[in-house]
């Protein structure tokens, strides 16, 4: 029998110890807990909604500043590649292809119909997409949704819509500066800014630029959109890690898309199914390291939810005190056992 306890109790070995440790590990309870939040199924959703914002998005940005970046080819040509670096096969550049020609937004404008109803279809779309955003994001750190007022959260949703647009134009002209002097620098130490090292060096920068932009979205995406309390140190460890998966599908979209052109099968509308596999990507990309701070913030003991906790845990200490309460009739019951007994027999002894 002893053996038997021992053999029961023993940890397990060989391939079992094995699956054990490996699901004891971060990155594993990351992915099942993304699975299990339904967040592959999530992202599908997000991603259609995503495309059709980007695209009234691009169509109204090029309407409104199309009077400022027409006469000043530099900031033209910086907010061109940023975008294409943003969303490989979305825009026309220099150096890759894409399903909109910047010359077209640029001669549209946003007071005619075409530019009225890309507006109202921006409003829906953008709106949308943050909303649908912040619940699956709050789907994944197990947090109920949002009881602020209806007009509220979609005044705060067009708010970071227009901060997401500005901060695209901010690192537009951060590239573009920065871009500039990195020339100057390299044209005062007598390297080309056309040569190898000021191609690589400028490549570097504005792929930087990008990181940094990601890096803010994402933050504010967790913490601003979803509202959910995330430590700093925890919020900036998943956004940098987020950005960097993201730079990551961005240079796979690149060779996704240059090999999806030479397949004739799929050359008709290879930048379209292109686009769709990339946003998909990108909004799985979204919500697993929204999973991966949440993963960590439960390792950590750190509630998402704070009045949620607060309020579980009182109940947890009402039903306590409830059930110790209950028990105390039954111990006063056992101690009067004894003297029933005796009063019993006491009883009987004198009846007879």
């Amino acid at each position: 029998m002893a053996d038997t306890a021992t053999d029961a109790t023993a940890p397990p070995t060989g391939i079992p110890a094995i699956i054990a440790r490996v699901m004891k590990l971060k990155p594993v309870r990351v992915f099942l807990h993304y699975a299990s939040s339904g967040g592959p199924l999530m992202a599908s959703g997000l991603a259609f909604q995503g495309m059709f914002a980007v695209f009234a998005g691009l169509w109204v940005g090029f309407s409104v500043i199309g009077l400022i970046i027409a006469n000043d080819p530099g900031l033209r040509e910086s907010l061109i590649n940023t975008i294409a670096a943003a969303v490989p096969g979305l825009i026309e550049s220099r150096t890759s292809d894409g399903v909109v020609d910047p010359d077209d937004l640029l001669s549209a404008g946003v007071l005619n119909w075409t530019g009225a109803i890309a507006l109202v279809g921006l409003l829906f779309t953008a709106i949308g997409f943050l909303a649908s955003a912040r619940e699956a994001i709050r789907r994944i750190f197990s947090v109920a949704p949002s009881t602020t007022n209806f007009l509220l959260l979609k005044l705060k949703d067009l708010g970071l819509a227009v901060a997401f647009g500005a901060a695209l134009i901010v690192s537009t002209v951060l590239s573009a500066a920065s871009t500039s002097l990195l020339g100057l620098v390299l044209d005062l130490v007598g390297i080309g800014s056309d040569s190898l090292v000021g191609t690589v060096l400028g490549t570097a920068l504005g792929l930087l630029v990008v990181f940094l932009l990601d890096t803010v979205v994402l933050a504010a995406l967790y913490r601003v959109l979803a509202g959910i309390p995330i430590p700093f140190r925890r919020l900036v460890g998943g956004a940098l890690l987020g950005a960097f998966g993201m730079g990551v599908l961005k240079l796979l979209g690149n060779l996704l898309l240059g090999g999806s052109r030479n397949n004739p099968l799929l050359a008709s509308f290879a930048i379209i199914a292109g686009l769709l596999i990339f946003f998909s990507l990108v909004c799985q990309v979204i919500l697993i390291f929204a999973a991966w701070i949440s993963v960590g913030m439960d390792d950590a003991g750190i509630a998402a939810d704070p009045v949620a906790a607060e309020k579980a845990r009182l109940e947890r200490e009402r039903i306590a005190e409830l059930e110790r309460l209950a028990e105390r009739p039954r111990g006063f019951a056992r101690l009067l056992r004894p003297f029933r007994r005796w009063r019993r027999r006491a009883d009987d002894g004198g009846s007879s």
